[in-house]
């Protein structure tokens, strides 16, 4: 699915639809494709979905952290003029984490938080990911990792982690990112975090595997988890329609 995204001072994003804001956050290796279903689903269903671009790997390199991105997702829900408890976030794996981080540190922008596959508790998650350049059949067997159906790891997949792997700048950030996202741990900060979330999570997820989930839905005061069979970590690519029909259903069951 081809968009064209806006392009506002520093804010590149997507934005379809009308009514209250989703606000999606893409993982690391991610793009704003892999919520290709979110997009054609929630704008028929009154909702607003925005995609910003995240800048991985555009921050001055001391500047490239977790806690910069929830900032940068600050001023972006500032820049768009939504007043408090408007927006939802969404975050896939990092987006995951950048969401947390950011409804952490500015409670009051958040009216509900939604994570999939998110790190931020379980180390592994961000660590040994991609380490040898220019192995391309070790950067293919990571990325059908991800999946539970290795097929959902297409050839335009695999060639985007390999170009990314093997830009040396864009390699320097991922793994400045992934050493902040370790040293942001949230183990801490989810008991005093009371804004309603939903965990949507694959059962086969080895990136961070189930019990992840589970640990997040203990410290988390208001959250909701949900499994979805036979899925790896990004269950909006690998299950879009349950996805959709399970976050829907709990946003009508929360009055979202």
């Amino acid at each position: 699915m081809k968009h064209n995204l806006k392009e506002e001072g520093k804010f590149k994003y997507l934005e379809v639809g009308e009514g209250t804001p989703i606000v999606i956050l893409h993982g690391l290796m991610g793009g704003l494709s892999n919520f290709d279903g979110v997009v054609s689903y929630f704008p028929e269903c009154g909702y607003k979905v925005l995609i910003p671009e995240l800048p991985l790997y555009s921050m001055p390199l001391i500047k490239t952290s977790v806690g910069t991105f929830a900032k940068y997702l600050r001023d972006f829900i500032n820049h768009l003029g939504y007043k408090n408890k408007e927006v939802i976030l969404l975050g896939n794996s990092l987006g995951g984490h950048i969401g947390l981080l950011c409804t952490k540190m500015f409670p009051e922008k958040v009216r509900a938080l939604v994570i999939t596959g998110s790190s931020g508790l379980y180390e592994s998650a961000m660590g040994e990911s991609y380490p040898k350049r220019g192995d391309y059949e070790y950067i293919r067997a990571k990325a059908e990792m991800v999946f539970y159906d290795p097929a959902i790891a297409t050839k335009e997949v695999v060639d985007e982690v390999y170009a990314t792997v093997n830009d040396r700048n864009k390699l320097l950030r991922t793994l400045a990112i992934a050493k902040s996202a370790i040293r942001h741990n949230m183990a801490k900060d989810l008991p005093n975090m009371t804004n309603p979330t939903c965990i949507i999570w694959g059962s086969d997820d080895t990136v961070t595997p189930p019990e992840v989930a589970e640990d997040f839905n203990k410290l988390l005061p208001d959250s909701d988890l949900y499994w979805i069979e036979k899925c790896g970590h990004a269950a909006m690519m690998e299950h879009p329609d349950e996805f959709n029909k399970i976050l829907h259903s709990w946003l009508k069951k929360r009055n979202i």
